[in-house]
């Protein structure tokens, strides 16, 4: 995941600080990284790699059970998670050369990029897009009454609208390197509705201006040969939806993580005894 400007890691997910000062504002990701369940997906998704790396790796691994096995059960336990690290680092590399193709700043050589940036070469090509359709391109949103904040991918004028008239969208870039082109989430549609509708955009200079008015909203899926816009209703009832997942985050973000047990008098647990070194 890409780390905008103001953006920032803590125990509780990514947060925004707000440089016009006030509370921090959650991160539209960490809202839905909280709030929705995806293990219905990922379980199956991290069962299959783990079988499919013993699978692979098991004339090697036969010696290990015997002698090695609690090192093997760990390194088999973290061959999902390694699988993920490593998409999640490509998004970030394809999110950053997408960006610096449209601000027409140097790339890094990257081979493992590079196709999934041709595929956004063609998708610029094929609309025609020119540095006067790129409304912005990473650019940070708020919400400060709802208290949440994220980073749009693009806005871009399209020509989508009845009889080639432009639209603004806002767009979203997801890569892959295993699901259909034309493959999105649910999730994805509450992602974008957020975004649509926060009330402020923060510019470079961390000077603001209005949320511009989204006519559409979209995902852009690019994989190493093939890519597809894939247009999401990112409604307000999408945003109804997003807020009552942003309610739940606030919630379980600011719940304790212990609370005091309730025992039976007489029942009580002896108090732990401290236990004092002597210095030597």
């Amino acid at each position: 995941m890409t780390q905008p400007k103001h953006a920032r890691d803590t125990e509780r997910g990514r947060y925004y600080s707000d440089p016009a000062g006030g509370p921090d504002l959650v991160s539209v990701t960490n809202v839905l990284d909280t709030s929705v369940n995806k293990s219905m997906a990922l379980v199956p998704w991290g069962v299959k790699l783990t079988v499919e790396h013993l699978f692979d790796h098991w004339p090697l691994l036969a010696d290990r059970v015997r002698d090695d096995r609690l090192a093997l059960t760990r390194e088999v336990k973290a061959v999902h998670r390694e699988v993920k690290e490593r998409a999640a680092d490509l998004g970030d590399r394809v999110h950053a050369a997408a960006e610096a193709r449209l601000l027409g700043a140097p790339i890094a050589d990257d081979p493992e990029v590079a196709p999934f940036l041709a595929q956004f070469d063609l998708w610029l090509k094929s609309w025609g897009v020119t540095d006067d359709d790129v409304e912005a391109t990473e650019i940070t949103v708020l919400h400060r009454r709802l208290g949440y904040a994220g980073t749009a991918d693009l806005m871009v004028w399209l020509p989508t609208g009845d009889g080639g008239r432009r639209e603004l969208w806002l767009i979203d870039y997801k890569s892959s390197a295993t699901r259909p082109a034309r493959s999105v989430y649910p999730e994805n549609t509450l992602q974008l509705a957020a975004l649509r509708f926060a009330e402020t955009v923060l510019l470079p200079d961390d000077t603001e201006e209005p949320m511009p008015r989204i006519d559409r909203a979209g995902v852009l899926n690019l994989r190493a040969a093939s890519h597809a816009l894939v247009p999401m209703p990112a409604d307000r009832d999408a945003h109804r939806a997003f807020r009552g997942a942003l309610e739940n985050t606030r919630w379980l973000h600011a719940a304790p993580s212990t609370y005091p047990a309730l025992f039976a008098p007489g029942h009580e647990p002896a108090p732990r005894r401290r236990t004092i070194r002597k210095a030597a």
